[in-house]
């Protein structure tokens, strides 16, 4: 057996060292507690804040606030959702409805699937017409005829041939018929404005009317499926504007969004404006934002084309 006095000894040492390891793991936790602490985000400490007011000027000049209106904050503008669920509806094939046109020429059918156009009325497709497509397209000659016919300010052309002189000289009647066909060219394309207005002699076999319908088809279920998802894939925020036409986003985190009406248009007087909005978030800081007649999105043209 060991003496007292070295046992003794013994015992001071392991206490010591049982002592050391013991303050040792004490200062390894606390070290890692307070990295922890020390390491993770801070909730809500560099997000934003968006800060704006709505305003609408009327024709009659007077700017006035959008009141209880609702807007919201998106990750993805409100046009590419549209875009993106229009791209997931199949569209009517314009190619196809043309061949199912009754009544109209083998040669009205070859301009409008080249043109990729099946609007026969308007400023936008009287402008689209060029010499050789009224003088080809016998609809669009006549129209023309007809319109200028009337006309008794202009000298325009009159033929000289007569239905009758088809069986009697058929050979006479066909070049008169050609000799007038020129000069109605030379005409036409000495007086390009004069096509102006033709469009209203082709009200009855204008099928456009039949395309939009055919097009409208398939709208209420793409304008369900474009709320939808703005209202929660995509939705951000949301705020309601005061009496003042002021909202407000909090806890916004930083980064790039669009500030959207959706399709619902804020309304005073004459003026009805919808918006979708580019707008920046930076990290910590409250961004300010006025939404005006300005920045409104702009009223888009219908296209009687692939629409």
């Amino acid at each position: 057996m060991k003496p007292l006095g070295e046992l003794l000894s013994m015992l001071k040492h392991s206490a010591s060292i049982s002592s050391i390891m013991k303050n040792a793991a004490r200062i390894t936790i606390l070290s890692l507690l307070v990295g922890m602490i020390s390491g993770a985000p801070r909730a809500g400490a560099q997000d934003g804040s968006i800060e704006f007011v709505a305003r609408a000027t009327p024709s009659s000049g007077v700017e006035e606030p959008i009141r209880g209106f609702p807007f919201y904050l998106l990750s993805k503008s409100f046009e590419e959702i549209q875009k993106e669920v229009a791209a997931n509806y199949p569209k009517p094939d314009m190619d196809a409805f043309i061949d199912r046109m009754t009544g109209a020429s083998k040669e009205l059918r070859a301009w409008m699937k080249k043109n990729h156009w099946v609007q026969l009325s308007g400023e936008d497709f009287v402008k689209k017409l060029e010499v050789d497509d009224i003088m080809t397209v016998p609809e669009f000659f006549d129209a023309y005829v007809e319109r200028m016919s009337g006309d008794q300010t202009v000298n325009f052309p009159t033929p000289k041939y007569k239905p009758e002189q088809l069986k009697k000289d058929p050979d006479k009647y066909k070049r008169l018929k050609a000799e007038y066909r020129e000069d109605v060219k030379q005409f036409l394309i000495k007086n390009p404005k004069s096509t102006a207005g033709m469009d209203l002699n082709l009200e009855d076999i204008d099928p456009f009317s039949q395309w939009t319908q055919l097009q409208a088809k398939s709208e209420p279920d793409i304008q369900r499926r474009m709320e939808e998802l703005a209202q929660s894939k995509y939705l951000v925020a949301r705020a309601q504007t005061d009496v003042e036409g002021q909202g407000v986003l909090r806890r916004v985190p930083p980064g790039k969004y669009w500030l959207s009406s959706l399709e619902v248009a804020a309304s005073v007087g004459d003026a009805h404006l919808r918006w979708d909005t580019p707008v920046s978030v930076r990290p910590g800081q409250p961004t300010y934002i006025t939404l005006s007649n300005v920045n409104a999105v702009q009223p888009s043209k219908t296209s009687p084309s692939s629409k």
